[in-house]
């Protein structure tokens, strides 16, 4: 027999906000004669098969049935599944009033424009987080702090720019983290050092050129790292040298020239390697030496050779996709890699002669599969490489053979590496990291530009001193820089060129000082510069001239100034240039040639601008636009086939909060197949433009329109439910429907082509049981809650000892 005492003392609690009662008992192995019967005590004998039974009836008794669960105003809490669903909500923060015991919290799709330190301190339980869409420009150092349980982070779809020191501290159980569709531009040394556990790393669709050394350090469980979709051109031989565990790299769509053998010698385990869409010509001799590697895809680029030894150290090598390239001819590779069992030859402009008779007969022998077909000559045109015989691939002639070998023989081999110095310089007042190369002097009240860093310096960071101007050769020395901040300097003037010999050059941060103008030679000497920040200064007219100096320009940050006009030829001599951001401005015009020299512009931010018509003749100059932002701009009205010129590569529009009060019914025309984002949100419509044609949709907002729920909006009411987009539209008028979903109302039934909508239930009945099932349900769900809440090791349970220690003395 076991004997249990049950003390009556109940009701202590860990704080004054703190709602839930925790229960003191007992369990005793001695009798009820050896306790003091001066306390009210209840001792059963119970066998030991109805103990726990017991137990867990008392302890449900104790429990208070009224006490219910936090649950923010605008969002679905689900106290079962510990879930809570924030999404499309328009919140400008993380809800403060989120139960604390929540797992799964979705945040997607709200205006949280920045991260503060501990954003999430008060959930502490955290296991799932989503961040999509919510426009965060930063995640501030430990906005995370606090949530050692989060596995999984999504924080795809927004604007963040620097990936910080200290940005993810604290989650030290992470295991997916993905910030692709952002603007990242740098990741600074130890962003990712508490990330230990993290199997996925996806920043694939944002802004880098550059990817430092040690960049990744702290990623000790690392096995995919994802850096598709930047502009990639420099890897430092270090950038990967701490991934020891890494098994698959995704380094597609980037501007690689050249194979970064020195870089990748440092992935031991990397079993795949994804290079396509890179513009390589060449590949040397033994270029590719990674013990484990079995799948290579580099497909989609500019190959024109590769040497036999190829990829010789790769002895695991299973698959090799050189597809879609521009290789005539083929040599056999050297026996370095006897696993070899497929080589995928698609799309290259193979010439089927004696040339390629030597790999014809090696991959009959080492049963290697050619995927492929011929381009030539005629009669061989077309024929699959594994249908052709080696007897049939022969040469006209001996002279033919010779001329095509030296023709073959004169390829570009790529530039021998520098050798780095070991010493390390660095100016008073400054601190320089040899490992990383990196070398700081921020808001140290520098008049003058600091002299003496190390020729090795990679990023130099000057931000927030005193120089007022810079002089002509400010940074000699200094070649290999690749990234110089220069924000909140005070500058009012960039002198002719202040920056030469900054070859290396591709970041320069220009931001929140005071320039009004600049000289055309003031960037003269950065032939690699990519990325220019101007932003918030005092340009009232566009620096024409200013960037011709810079070939390389790829984005041009203008936001923030108080640039009225944009007059012809403000380009010339960017002609490359990918990005151009005027968010901010004053703009009233635009001159229809001002884009003329950048028609391989890619992004067009013209957002809180004094623009009162669509700009249809501007964009006929940038006609592989694929971003285009009109927000905030006085447009009342857009015409027909406004957007024509950019139809059939736009894929992001955003003509939010304009006051627009009237769509021409073709003044989206064309741009259905392709358009992913559609955002109509906080003007004056009360119709939109049908939506038949857009199949590719994946986000569409019309929140805060007066829409009229009448025939007029049928369209838009069946493409509503025809698609799987949660579209956010809401009646204004008539007035017995304001506030209700256009997908709630019955008023289309009647309208001509109506009858295809489904049948929707009456509200009034719906929404009375909503209202009463939750009050009956609330009691139970919380039993649940309660109950996991009690088997989490945390400081209510902390509490919950004590208080039985104080009452067993």
């Amino acid at each position: 027999m076991i004997e249990v005492c049950f003390d009556r003392e109940y009701g202590k609690t860990e704080g004054p906000n703190d709602k839930k009662r925790i229960i003191s008992f007992s369990l005793q192995s001695t009798t009820c004669d050896e306790q003091d019967h001066s306390k009210s005590t209840m001792c059963p004998h119970l066998s030991p098969d109805s103990l726990w039974t017991s137990l867990l009836c008392v302890l449900l008794l104790w429990i208070p049935a009224t006490n219910t669960a936090k649950c923010p105003q605008q969002c679905f809490c689900d106290q079962i599944q510990l879930t809570v669903a924030c999404v499309n909500k328009n919140l400008t923060q993380v809800p403060a009033t989120i139960d604390e015991i929540t797992v799964k919290l979705d945040l997607r799709g709200n205006d949280i424009q920045e991260l503060p330190t501990g954003a999430f301190k008060h959930t502490p339980y955290l296991t799932h987080l989503s961040l999509q869409r919510c426009n965060i420009l930063k995640v501030k150092e430990g906005a995370f702090r606090g949530l050692g349980r989060l596995v999984f982070l999504n924080l795809a779809n927004n604007n963040i720019e620097i990936l910080y020191q200290e940005s993810f501290d604290g989650l030290s159980s992470l295991k997916q983290l993905l910030i692709d569709r952002n603007r990242v531009e740098e990741i600074q040394p130890g962003a990712f050092s508490q990330l230990g556990f993290l199997n996925l790393l996806s920043i694939t669709h944002n802004q880098l050129v550059y990817i430092p050394n040690m960049a990744f350090q702290g990623l000790q469980n690392i096995k995919w790292l994802r850096l598709s979709h930047n502009s990639l051109n420099y890897l430092d031989t270090e950038a990967f040298a701490s991934l020891v565990t890494l098994n698959r790299l995704s380094l597609d769509h980037n501007a690689l020239q050249f194979f970064p053998t020195e870089t990748m010698t440092r992935l031991p385990e990397v079993t795949r390697l994804d290079l396509g869409y890179n513009p390589m010509t060449y590949l040397g001799e033994e270029a590719v030496s990674m013990a484990k590697l079995t799948h290579l895809f580099m497909d989609h680029m500019s190959l024109q050779d590769m040497a036999i030894t190829a990829v010789s150290k790769c002895p695991n090598l299973i698959h090799l996709d050189i597809s879609y390239n521009q290789l005539r001819v083929l040599q056999p590779f050297s026996e370095g890699s006897p696993n070899l069992a497929r080589l995928n030859l698609a799309g290259n402009p193979i010439y089927c002669n004696c040339y390629m008779r030597p790999l014809k007969v090696w991959s009959m022998i080492s049963k290697v599969k050619l995927i492929g077909t011929c381009g030539g000559p005629a009669h061989l045109s077309g024929e699959t490489l594994g249908a052709v015989y080696p007897a049939e691939l022969r040469c006209q002639s001996q002279e033919a053979m010779l001329k095509a070998e030296l023709e073959e023989a004169a390829r570009i081999t790529p530039p021998p590496t520098e050798e780095p110095e070991n010493k390390i310089k660095c100016p008073a007042k400054c601190v320089c990291e040899a490992v990383t190369h990196h070398s700081s002097c921020e808001n140290q009240g520098h008049t003058k530009v600091p002299r003496g860093f190390s020729p090795n310096t990679r990023l130099l960071d000057l931000r927030g001193n005193h120089f007022h101007h810079i002089p002509e050769n400010s940074f000699p020395g200094v070649v290999q820089v690749v990234s110089l901040h220069l924000q909140r300097c005070k500058i009012v003037e960039v002198e002719d060129r202040a920056f030469s010999g900054m070859k290396g050059l591709i970041y320069l941060y220009l931001s929140e000082n005071d320039l009004s103008s600049l000289s055309p030679d003031a960037f003269k000497g950065l032939p690699q510069l990519t990325y220019l920040h101007l932003e918030k200064n005092r340009f009232t007219i566009f620096p024409k001239g200013a960037f011709k100096p810079v070939p390389s320009l790829l984005a041009l940050h203008l936001d923030n100034n108080a640039i009225t006009k944009l007059e012809p030829g403000i380009l010339t001599g960017a002609e490359g240039l990918r990005s151009l951001v005027l968010t901010g401005n004053a703009i009233n015009g635009i001159s229809s040639t001002a884009l003329e020299h950048a028609s391989d512009l890619d992004v067009l931010h013209l957002g809180g601008n004094r623009l009162k018509k669509v700009p249809t003749e501007v964009l006929s100059k940038v006609e592989n636009l694929r971003d285009l932002r009109l927000s905030g701009n006085p447009i009342r009205w857009i015409g027909p086939h406004a957007f024509q010129p950019v139809e059939r590569s736009l894929k992001e529009l955003y003509l939010d909060n304009m006051g627009l009060e009237k769509m021409s019914p073709d003044s989206l025309t064309g741009l259905g197949p392709r358009l992913r984002s559609l955002f109509l949100e906080g003007n004056k419509l009360e119709e939109v433009p049908d939506l038949q044609p857009f199949t590719s949709l994946e986000v569409i907002n019309l929140a805060d329109n007066p829409l009229m729920c009448d025939c007029p909006l049928l369209p838009l009411r069946l493409w509503i439910e025809k698609v799987n987009l949660k579209v956010r539209a809401t009646c204004a008028n008539p007035p017995e429907l304001k506030g209700r979903r256009v997908k709630d109302v019955h008023v289309f039934k009647a309208c001509p082509g109506g009858e295809r909508l489904p049948s929707i239930p009456t509200p009034k009945p719906t929404m009375a049981t909503k209202t009463t099932k939750p009050k009956l349900m609330r009691s139970k769900n919380q039993v649940k809650a309660k109950s996991r809440l009690q088997k989490r090791p945390n400081t209510r349970t902390a509490a919950a000892k004590k208080a039985r220690r104080g009452s067993m003395a």
